[in-house]
């Protein structure tokens, strides 16, 4: 083996990538976040993974559910169950006014609208970052900022 070094980086950079992967808003494939049941926030324990036999499709973004009912409940009333910020991190939209993918399992509901966060590896420094903490710690002063920065960086677009 003449580069030993480079595949051992690579092999590590491939490994590591996957690792630090948090999820899209919307994948290129157009399903929104990673294919969770949006309605399964509100009336579940945890949130469930959905169905892609069960989809309905809304803006253009295909939402998949766990359940029929489920489907017919967003059917009804979508805007009822998205996401704010449109499914970014809500923590670094209000911080750092930047669009950071998310953790579908890291999420709040407050008031009746879900919020959802960052919540994975910092890199390679080996360290955890759940950005839900930070905003339980200031929640309500955060949710102001977030609108005001959402504002800013959808009036960009």
């Amino acid at each position: 083996m003449k580069h030993p070094m480079l595949i051992i980086t690579l092999l590590l950079l491939t490994i590591s990538t996957s690792l630090f992967a948090q999820t899209p808003p919307v994948g290129k494939d157009k399903v929104a976040i990673g294919g969770y049941d949006l309605v399964s926030y509100f009336n579940e324990i945890k949130p469930k993974k959905g169905s892609s036999a069960i989809q309905y499709t809304y803006k253009g973004v295909h939402y998949h559910f766990a359940s029929a009912e489920n489907k017919a409940a967003f059917s009804k009333n979508p805007e009822a169950y998205l996401p704010q910020y449109e499914g970014y991190c809500a923590y670094a939209v209000g911080k750092q006014g930047k669009k950071v993918s998310i953790n579908p399992e890291t999420y709040k509901i407050t008031n009746g609208k879900l919020y959802l966060f960052y919540n994975g590896s910092l890199g390679f420094s080996g360290g955890q970052f759940n950005s839900l903490e930070p905003w339980l710690a200031n929640e309500a002063e955060l949710i102001k900022l977030s609108d005001t920065n959402w504002t800013k960086i959808v009036n960009k677009k």
